[in-house]
């Protein structure tokens, strides 16, 4: 499954509040998917399958794009990832949280992003 990197931050705290009642829908199954022994994710810069209901998805460009990239590039610079790598999701979320969210980097990587307040309130 193709992947931004900051979304292994999103799936993390994603409590299926605040959203429209499709992308919570989506957000489920994909994180069920995701959840599953042995996932495999591929990250991209681009579009991936959880914004495939999100409502800043426009015809597959994002409405806030130069900010998602921003907070991708932060988030791919900091564990040391580029687009196009390939891992496993549970090692994702892993490096995800030691190095970015229990050192407490998440207000500095993802100070632009309306959620920040799920994340770190």
């Amino acid at each position: 499954m193709k992947l931004r990197p900051h979304h292994a931050l999103c799936a993390q705290f994603f409590v299926g509040k605040w959203y429209s009642e499709q992308f919570v829908n989506h957000m489920y199954r994909m994180l069920a998917e995701l959840n599953r022994e042995g996932t495999l994710v591929t990250l991209t810069d681009e579009c991936d399958e959880s914004c495939t209901a999100c409502p800043n998805n426009r015809s597959g460009s994002c409405e806030t794009a130069a900010k998602v990239a921003a907070i991708d590039h932060r988030v791919m610079e900091a564990l040391n990832l580029k687009p196009g790598n390939v891992l496993h999701w549970k090692d994702l979320c892993a490096l995800a949280r030691r190095e970015i969210i229990e050192p407490g980097r998440l207000s500095e990587l993802c100070a632009d992003c309306e959620w920040i307040g799920v994340c770190c309130g």
